[in-house]
C-alpha cells in the first residue's frame, strides 16, 4: 500500500471521532485563526488537509469562501455535513493531495492548515504549491506537533507517533519549517508555541491503534531515558505532552 492510500485509509475510518475529539474542536489557536481571517475582509481560504473540519469551522463566519481540502474523501463527507448543519454555506469540499493542488495560481487569500503537515508525503513540494495559489500579499498560518531539537527526545516523539498511526511521516522542527517555507519563496517565523496534554486511551482509541502497537508505545515510554520521560510529563498510564507551534509565512 502507498502512502496516500495509507493516510486515506487510516483517516476514513476515524472521521466521526476525529469531528467529536476536543483536541482538535477546542483550542486558542482556532480563536487566532478566526480572528487574523477577518482581518482581511472578504479572503478567499484555503484548509489544507482539512481534517474534520474544525479550522473550516472557525473561519468560515469570516471569509468569503472555504475550501476544505483533504485526501480521505470520508473525512470531507463529515465536514460537508457538519458545515450544513452549522449553517455554513461558504464551505465547499474537494479531495486531493497536498502536493499536487488542483487550482490556478492565485486563487487564495490565505492557505491554512492544522494538525495535517506531519502526514504530508514531500512537504517542501506541498509549500511550493501553497506558493503558487496564494495571491500576491497572500499569508499563510501552519499549525502542527513540533519535533525537538534533541535528537534524543526527537527519536522518542517520531517512533511513538508511527506506532500509534502508520501513516505518521514526521514532526518537523521549527527551523526546519522556517527552512522549508524560504525553500518555498515564503518568508516565515514562528509565532506561538505551546504544549498539548494528550489523554493516552482516547488518543489511541481516535486513531483506531492495535493493541499490540499501543502496548509497544507503553512499553517505549516505559523504559525511556528519565531525561525523556521528564520532557514529555509521562504519566502512568501513557498519557504525555506534546510540543505544538504554529508558524506564519506571506
Amino acid at each position: 500500500m502507498k502512502h496516500h492510500d495509507q493516510v486515506a485509509d487510516a483517516f476514513g475510518a476515524t472521521a466521526a471521532a476525529y469531528l467529536k475529539s476536543q483536541v482538535h474542536a477546542s483550542g486558542a489557536d482556532l480563536q487566532t485563526l478566526a480572528r487574523e481571517i477577518a482581518s482581511t475582509p472578504d479572503a478567499d481560504v484555503l484548509d489544507l488537509g482539512c481534517g474534520a473540519g474544525h479550522a473550516s469551522f472557525a473561519i468560515a463566519p469570516h471569509a468569503r469562501s472555504v475550501l476544505a481540502y483533504d485526501l480521505s474523501a470520508p473525512m470531507l463527507a463529515t465536514v460537508a455535513t457538519a458545515a450544513s448543519e452549522r449553517g455554513l454555506a461558504n464551505i465547499r469540499t474537494e479531495q486531493g493531495v497536498a502536493e499536487r493542488l488542483p487550482f490556478t495560481d492565485a486563487s487564495f487569500d490565505w492557505v491554512v492548515s492544522r494538525f495535517s503537515a506531519h502526514h504530508w508525503h514531500d512537504v517542501p513540494l506541498a509549500l511550493a504549491e501553497v506558493r503558487r495559489v496564494l495571491k500576491p500579499g497572500g499569508r499563510v498560518l501552519f499549525i502542527d506537533v513540533a519535533g525537538a531539537d534533541h535528537p534524543l527526545l526527537d527519536t522518542h516523539l517520531q517512533a511513538v507517533e508511527v506506532l500509534r498511526d502508520g501513516s505518521h511521516v514526521r514532526n518537523y522542527r521549527a527551523d526546519e519549517w522556517v527552512a522549508y517555507f524560504a525553500g518555498a519563496g515564503l518568508q516565515a517565523n514562528v509565532r506561538e508555541r505551546w504544549r498539548l496534554p494528550i489523554e493516552f486511551t482516547s488518543w489511541i482509541a481516535r486513531m483506531r491503534t492495535p493493541n499490540e502497537r499501543a502496548a509497544a508505545i507503553r512499553s517505549l515510554w516505559q523504559s525511556a531515558p528519565d531525561e525523556v520521560r521528564e520532557y514529555y510529563g509521562v504519566q502512568a498510564d501513557g498519557s504525555f505532552m506534546l510540543d505544538v507551534l504554529m508558524v506564519e509565512a506571506r
